[in-house]
């Protein structure tokens, strides 16, 4: 089964820390992410840039409106997610628990996916 683990962050706490800090737990995350390619678990992932990089679109009376920055005023921002495939809920919590940057205050959100959903794009659908 698919599970999505949402990583979410305090940019601004992040930032405070000593380059140094900030590397060692950038380092050590990516080398989780290696130990669920090696295990076969991570069918995708990516880190995302700053929010403050982001564009908010939303429908306000059948008009869009377009939005520099995060949909919400919340300090914890997505910062990146996984997509790991286990065998059921309790192996996905296992290696949730593993990820450095909790311990850096980083939260994580597990979610499965919906039955069927093989992470894949289909194909030309570029």
């Amino acid at each position: 089964m698919l599970y999505s683990l949402f990583i979410y962050l305090d940019e601004r706490r992040f930032q405070c820390l000593p380059a140094e800090e900030q590397n060692r737990i950038h380092r050590a995350c990516g080398a989780w992410h290696q130990e669920l390619v090696r295990s076969g678990h991570s069918r995708s992932a990516t880190g995302l840039q700053p929010s403050s990089q982001s564009t908010t679109l939303r429908d306000r009376l059948g008009r869009i409106v377009v939005t520099d920055g995060p949909f919400s005023e919340s300090r914890e921002v997505l910062g990146g997610y996984e997509v790991i495939d286990c065998r059921d809920l309790e192996e996905a919590r296992t290696l949730a628990s593993r990820f450095p940057g909790l311990a850096a205050g980083c939260t994580l959100e597990l979610r499965p996916h919906m039955p069927g959903d093989q992470c894949e794009a289909p194909p030309d659908s570029h």
